[in-house]
């Protein structure tokens, strides 16, 4: 009786674990199958994060990180709004920072769009809200998604107090102007967002959206290291996050 209880609970163990895991069983082993390793131009961190400078606004229509961003991960352009997509986009000082304008702040901040993405937390509600653990956080504090586990249950919309992420309400692909083949596309009732271009700092390239920006307004690097640009631009410049009272901890800056 021992013996057949035992090797019931052994079957039903393998059995959870095939169902749940196999997306994270196929990367390790995809990872132990390679014999070259991780690429030596990966840029590493402890903490990456992202400065955004708006006394720096960028010229009028000036479009050049969404679309890098959004071409670099295959994002849908939409005809109809309510199936928008977006990974990276602009909204209105009050919008972006409520409860943070008083009647002395520059009325140039106000006047001009403020970029928004994935705001990576360190205290991700979205992290906490995911059933299927599709969304996680990284060691280096990028916040993650696993689009075979999502189920497309938006808690994790629900969850994110800065609407920084889009369901597929629509197959993504047939809207997509030209795929880019290094990068996996979506499908119908996945979300997706910001990944802070993990696959290019795996390969030791920065953010597509920092790259593209003409202008010098955005800023990449690590946190933890002191002598990180981030860390330079920090301690010399007054910096806000978005909405602070909810104790997400948000790891993009904007300086003021």
């Amino acid at each position: 009786m021992e013996r057949s209880r035992r090797s019931f609970l052994k079957i039903a163990g393998i059995s959870v674990l095939g169902v749940g895991a196999k997306p994270l069983a196929d990367a390790l082993a995809a990872g132990q199958g390679s014999k070259t390793g991780p690429d030596p131009r990966a840029l590493p961190a402890k903490r990456w994060a992202m400065v955004v400078d708006l006394k720096k606004p960028c010229p009028d229509n000036c479009r050049d990180c969404f679309e890098a961003c959004h071409k670099t991960h295959n994002v849908p352009s939409m005809p109809n709004p309510k199936d928008e997509v977006k990974w990276i986009w602009s909204e209105s000082f009050p919008h972006a920072f409520p409860g943070q304008e008083h009647d002395f702040l520059d009325e140039a901040l106000k006047k001009h769009p403020v970029i928004v993405l994935c705001n990576h937390c360190d205290n991700p509600p979205c992290v906490r809200v995911c059933p299927t653990k599709a969304t996680f956080k990284r060691e280096d504090g990028i916040v993650m998604m696993d689009y075979h586990r999502c189920i497309g249950c938006r808690f994790c919309m629900a969850g994110c107090p800065f609407g920084a992420r889009s369901l597929n309400w629509r197959d993504p692909r047939p809207f997509i102007k030209e795929v880019n083949k290094e990068f996996p596309t979506r499908t119908r009732g996945v979300v997706e967002k910001c990944n802070f271009c993990e696959e290019r700092l795996a390969k030791g390239k920065r953010p597509a959206c920092v790259e593209a920006c003409k202008e010098k307004v955005l800023f990449f690097g690590d946190l933890e290291d002191a002598e990180s640009e981030v860390r330079k631009i920090l301690k010399v410049r007054t910096a806000i996050r978005r909405k602070p009272q909810l104790g997400t901890m948000p790891q993009v800056y904007y300086l003021v």
